[in-house]
């Protein structure tokens, strides 16, 4: 594995007389601040009256989440590497102190933006529909006593209070629980304690008391509190909530028992160091000094919001029966080529494939009929003899895992590359790594220093001329649910150069293999990052011969500087450059001399934007990849990783044509400056522009009725 190149080292291949060239130092946007704005951009859909109602409730859990895992992740990987002396300045060129005062700041602009559109927006709104998140206080008698009986009979029997006092030290608060820190006092002794109550995580966030009534799980708690406290007289409750460095870390010399040593970590992530207290700003200021000192916390750490804590439970709003509150249903199309005939059977999904590669658009192109079924009948087609497969997340519950299981169970080869390392997701699939090995699936863990990222599958079938090697190459994971929400492409293919890829790197993965020329894959840490980086600098040439050159890039983050250099020196060059970024952009667009040929968009919406696709003019024979890889340094350097070539042409021009519409200026999106900000553009002179995602529903509607 090379190692990543460093910002102002000279990229390969590209011609001295080039390099020469000096680039502005303050040429990349800081990453953390991206973020923040990429998360911006998921609460101005909150806050955007055109919304259904519910999916702006969504959003605004949404919202909560993302900014819990910025803490959990970015924050602490920040403050960790402050306290070990080993943080340098980014590639802004920011101090890591400033980035940490800056996050501070904006994440405090951005909650208190959350709080509003809560407060002055959205409940208002819900009411309106009869929809209502109560305090108690505004509960009825009825209400307040049926729920009365439900704390009695489901909430009291898992509580437990716990004390502080010299026989009982303070207990450890575990990340993203929510509390009451209660203060009780002794008649007898006027002596005043503190306490700690943990709201019970497995309960609802917001209980129902009516069908459309809900009020907070911690203020029934608060109100039943002298049930938890016999005797003592309850003078104060607060709600407060702990985030914590929750990021994972197993060292290399583990990974001969990567399980054991998984395992044995995440019990450490239970006791990580916090890194944000969330209180209500009418907590009492000794009971906040209690807290901050005994969690070891910086008063820069504390966010006091309006309430109620934890938004990401209005997500149980959006399951409600109000179809009219919400985006129109939308159910995914089986692709043409794999529709149902007149018959009873679905179609043969290796038979389509013999005769077609088959370029998937999820969730536009349904996983279920697609992807899904293509495992599940080689599970149970006596003439497959093996399976290959990579998974990074998936549900316990998947068909895919089934299909895997059922066809070990049969007597085939099945080979599962799983990385049990994927963030936040590492219990799930230790339990199903172990539910794959008991079934007798030959289960690997990639190799060593690296995480498998790459979606790949490959089915070995006996056919009538011989074997075959039937390959799916993805953007996104095997993971049927989130298949319905997630945008991604996957090719379908036969073609035996694929299969003799993909076969080669499985190989690799599992066994001892030396790293291969590949025929149609770009495969990191060995070739994403030379792959593409010659295809820049082949639009360069181009440009320069008057030949047609073109650069467009869809994907998750551009954070890598070199790549984000490279795509400099294509624009100086002249060389069109179009950028359609979901979250983190380190690159200043619109910049005189550097970038005036770049422009870069952000599509947010009902799906959640997942493909990475890399496109190039070619000289004017057109080359699409598409794959699992982002421009980060971790996709690039210290992941497996793998992009396909797409060779046919109407696979090519659906993709361009994707492009065309995101970049049409008829279509909503955000634009990013040269400064770093993004503006959002969805109307103009009171016209209202068009929504991508819908075009593309109605696109692939009409496909199917041609």
């Amino acid at each position: 594995m090379s190692p990543p190149l460093n910002p102002d080292q000279t990229p390969a291949g590209v011609a001295a007389s080039e390099a020469v060239t000096p680039l502005p130092p303050d040429r990349f946007l800081d990453r953390e601040e991206s973020w923040l704005a990429f998360n911006q951009r998921v609460l101005e859909l909150a806050q955007d009256e055109r919304v259904p109602l519910l999916e702006r409730v969504r959003y605004l859990a949404i919202f909560s989440s993302n900014l819990d895992e910025f803490f959990m992740v970015r924050v602490a990987g920040l403050k960790r590497r402050m306290a070990t002396g080993i943080a340098v300045r980014s590639a802004s060129g920011l101090h890591p102190r400033a980035v940490l005062e800056s996050i501070w700041s904006h994440t405090r602009e951005l909650v208190e933006q959350q709080s509003a559109c809560l407060h002055e927006q959205l409940l208002p709104q819900l009411a309106s529909e009869g929809i209502e998140i109560l305090r108690w206080q505004s509960l009825t008698a009825e209400e307040a006593d049926a729920t009365g009986e439900l704390f009695t009979r489901e909430i009291f029997p898992v509580l437990t209070p716990l004390a502080v006092d010299p026989a009982h030290p303070f207990p450890y608060i575990s990340g993203l629980s929510l509390n009451l820190a209660v203060v009780v006092r002794n008649p007898h002794t006027d002596t005043e304690h503190f306490a700690r109550v943990k709201v019970p995580p497995l309960l609802p966030r917001f209980l129902q008391v009516s069908p459309t009534r809900f009020v907070p799980l911690e203020d029934v708690i608060a109100e039943h509190l002298q049930d938890l406290f016999p005797g003592m007289e309850v003078l104060q409750h607060h709600p407060f909530r702990v985030t914590r460095n929750e990021d994972v870390e197993v060292e290399e010399d583990d990974a001969e028992n990567l399980l054991i040593a998984l395992e044995r970590e995440l019990t450490r992530r239970r006791f990580g160091p916090p890194v944000r207290l969330e209180v209500k700003p009418t907590i009492d200021e000794h009971v906040l000094d209690l807290l901050t000192r005994e969690l070891q916390i910086d008063r820069d750490e504390v966010f006091a919001i309006a309430g109620p804590l934890d938004l990401s439970g209005l997500r149980a709003l959006h399951t409600l029966p109000r179809d009219d509150l919400k985006f129109p249903a939308f159910l995914p199309k089986t692709h043409p080529l794999l529709a149902e005939v007149e018959t009873s059977s679905p179609p043969d999904v290796m038979g389509a494939m013999r005769h077609h590669d088959i370029l998937l658009h999820h969730p536009y192109d349904s996983f279920a009929t697609s992807v899904q079924r293509f495992l599940e009948q080689a599970a149970a087609d006596p003439t497959v003899l093996a399976i290959k497969q990579t998974l990074y997340r998936t549900s316990g519950d998947s068909p895919i895992v089934d299909a895997l299981v059922d066809a070990a169970e049969a007597g085939k080869q099945v080979l599962a590359v799983v990385e049990i390392k994927a963030r936040f997701d590492e219990e799930a699939n230790i339990t199903w790594a172990r539910k794959l090995e008991q079934a007798g699936v030959h289960v690997v863990y990639g190799l060593v220093g690296l995480k498998t990222h790459c979606k790949l599958s490959m089915v070995v079938r006996r056919d009538e001329d011989g074997l075959r090697r039937y390959s799916h190459i993805g953007t996104g994971n095997y993971h049927p649910k989130t298949a319905r929400a997630y945008e991604d492409f996957g090719l379908l293919t036969s073609d035996p150069r694929v299969g003799e890829d993909v076969a080669e790197l499985f190989n690799q993965l599992s066994g001892y293999a030396r790293p291969t020329e590949y025929e149609r894959l770009l495969v990191a840490p060995l070739s994403v990052r030379t792959g593409l980086m010659s295809r820049i600098e082949g639009e360069i040439a181009n440009v320069r011969q008057g030949l047609p050159a073109a650069i467009g890039v869809k994907c998750n983050a551009i954070v890598d500087e070199a790549l984000i250099d490279a795509l400099y020196r294509a624009s100086q060059a002249g060389v069109r450059v179009q950028l359609w970024v979901r979250g983190i952009c380190a690159l200043r667009p619109g910049v005189p001399d550097l970038s005036e040929n770049i422009e870069v968009r952000s599509v947010l919406g009902r799906f959640l934007e997942h493909s990475r696709v890399y496109t190039f003019a070619n000289a004017g024979s057109p080359e699409v990849w598409i794959g699992s890889s982002d421009l980060m340094h971790r996709n690039l350097d210290r992941r497996v990783e793998a992009l396909v070539r797409l060779d046919h042409a109407n696979h090519i021009d659906e993709v361009q044509q994707a492009f065309e519409l995101a970049f049409a200026p008829t279509t909503a999106a955000w634009l990013l400056h040269s400064d770093g900000q993004w503006q959002r553009r969805h109307e103009i002179n009171g016209l209202i522009l068009d929504d991508l995602q819908e075009q593309l529903i109605a696109l692939h509607t009409r496909r199917q009725h041609a």
